[in-house]
């Protein structure tokens, strides 16, 4: 089979195309904003930070990490983050695929028939072909879209890592009221039976003329007191029980077996070195999801901004049809087409400039999302370091 002759305008046009799909993207290049933090902790010396990626191993206790690991294996609503990232990965391995060119291949056979005069006559037509089309990134638009499909990648993960933690910490302030549920339970039926002996020992001194009627009253009316405070203490305990069972992504009741005995409660680390506000930013999930948003948000307005300009595209076809099935590879069933095309928008009403800005209101947006985010992490962490001390 001879080669297949490229016209002119397309040897002329290819090069061209390439070295203008080498150009930079419109649109702003994103650069993560500095926003001012303190250089300390009002609430703690600054200290080198320790790895609390399993901080709750800390605690010793280990029922509560086995309630963890199940959770983290388990929960519901960790499942929708892992989900979401599965998602997100997957949107940017289509964003990656964007800038490939296109083939598809297609074959087809065909009987027709034509009546004339009460006869006919018939025949075949066999054929086979390929279509391939590539559209050049001259202005970027595939390039900013592959930048926001990482940054969402990205802030999916970070989310991920914020359920992590939140799942993590909710599992274990429920476990250690648990705990603390049972001991105060045990402190107030101990008191109810050392109560009941002393109103049945002032009860005595009463009939004996030792005691008044007002001392029994107040014994008793102790005693009572006491018991008022089991039934809010077993409901508190029972609803601790059942959030952690619903944390692991169990029914309510499930965990009864495993929690009922009643066992020491957590002891929580004297210190903790978290380190300079920095560093302990730069680690909390939730501000780095945000700072991947605002980046993914920025680099959707150059995906706008390219829209606004020409687009290009190169396509071919390469074809063959022949009557006889064995002729289709021969030379005189070939037939090829090539095109060089170019279209923009001359006229939409404002349209796409003020998609630019609809997404330039995103931008901003996010950016101040993420600045909200970050005092609010601050804020956090003084508050916690305040409650510990």
């Amino acid at each position: 089979m001879p080669p297949v002759p490229i016209p002119r305008l397309i040897q002329l046009a290819l090069p061209l195309l390439l070295a203008l799909g080498g150009c930079a993207a419109v649109g702003p290049d994103y650069r993560a904003p500095t926003l001012p933090t303190p250089a300390t902790w009002s609430g703690a010396a600054a200290q080198p930070a320790q790895d609390i990626a399993e901080w709750w191993k800390r605690l010793n206790d280990p029922i509560l990490d086995q309630l963890v690991a199940e959770a983290i294996v388990a929960n519901p609503d960790l499942e929708i983050a892992r989900a979401r990232l599965r998602e997100a990965r997957a949107r940017r391995a289509l964003a990656d695929a964007g800038g490939a060119a296109s083939v598809t291949a297609s074959a087809s056979a065909r009987q027709t028939r034509n009546a004339a005069n009460g006869g006919g006559t018939s025949g075949e037509v066999f054929s086979a072909g390929f279509d391939a089309s590539w559209e050049p990134d001259v202005f970027g638009a595939t390039r900013r879209g592959k930048e926001a499909a990482a940054a969402d990648d990205e802030a999916s993960a970070a989310n991920l890592d914020a359920a992590r933690v939140s799942l993590v910490a909710e599992v274990a302030r429920n476990y250690i009221e648990l705990r603390g549920d049972q001991a105060r339970l045990e402190i107030a039926r101990a008191n109810l039976a050392s109560q009941s002996e002393t109103l049945q020992l002032v009860s005595w001194r009463a009939q004996a003329g030792l005691a008044g009627s007002l001392e029994v009253e107040q014994a008793r009316g102790n005693r009572e007191q006491t018991r008022a405070q089991i039934p809010a203490l077993e409901t508190s305990l029972a609803q601790a029980e059942h959030q952690i069972a619903l944390l692991l992504g169990q029914a309510p009741a499930s965990l009864h077996t495993r929690l009922a005995a009643v066992a020491a409660i957590p002891r929580i680390p004297d210190s903790l070195a978290i380190g300079i506000p920095a560093d302990t930013l730069r680690r909390r999930p939730d501000v780095r999801a945000a700072e991947r948003k605002l980046a993914a948000e920025t680099a959707r307005i150059g995906v706008a901004e390219a829209a606004r300009y020409p687009n290009f595209t190169l396509s071919g076809s390469l074809g063959l049809d022949s009557p006889r099935l064995p002729d289709l590879l021969s030379a005189s069933s070939l037939g090829h087409s090539l095109l060089a095309a170019v279209a923009g928008t001359l006229f939409d009403g404002g349209a796409l400039r003020q998609r630019v800005n609809i997404q330039t209101a995103f931008q901003e947006q996010a950016l101040a999302t993420y600045q909200g985010t970050l005092l609010t992490a601050l804020r956090e962490v003084e508050d916690a370091l305040v409650a510990l001390a």
